[in-house]
């Protein structure tokens, strides 16, 4: 694994987070027919999934609030959401704080193994490359619903 694969991390949050930035508060609370969840959701689940896969969330990073997993883990819907739901924009501001602290892990972290074994991957660079990929799954779902709600005249750009 070599520095690249945090150079294109960085990438993919750059496009996350230009596409976040451009999104209207009210559509990301939008649950479109035919989607599990909302652009709100999605964007919570990004930030949460690259704290546990980076820092090790909630055991070794006490970087976001703990009702987190419970509003943006996998099998979690808005639909469930109990109490206070972050807005977008502190999201957004999460995302940033995020990527700064990622740029400062040490490139030789990528060769380190993994304590326990995550999905099939052994090394924290297989982890790191993964998030990669999730970043962009959740960016073209996010693409996909802003496009629905939008079509359906439900909120007007």
């Amino acid at each position: 694994m070599s520095e690249l694969t945090f150079k294109n991390f960085e990438l993919s949050r750059s496009f996350f987070l230009k596409n976040v930035e451009g999104m209207n508060e009210e559509i990301a609370k939008i649950q479109p027919e035919g989607f599990n969840n909302n652009i709100l959701w999605h964007v919570g689940h990004v930030l949460l999934t690259a704290e546990y896969f980076m820092f090790g969330y909630p055991e070794k990073s006490t970087h976001l609030p703990m009702n987190y997993i419970e509003l943006f883990n996998r099998g979690t819907s808005p639909a469930d959401w109990k109490g206070e739901v972050p807005a977008l924009a502190d999201l957004k501001l999460q995302l940033k704080e995020q990527i700064t602290r990622i740029r400062e892990i040490p490139k030789e972290r990528l060769q380190e193994k993994l304590e326990k074994q995550i999905f099939d991957f052994t090394t924290f660079g297989e982890l790191v490359n993964f998030a990669v990929f999730h970043e962009t799954y959740h960016l073209g779902q996010m693409h996909a619903m802003k496009r629905v709600i939008e079509k359906s005249s439900i909120v007007q750009p």
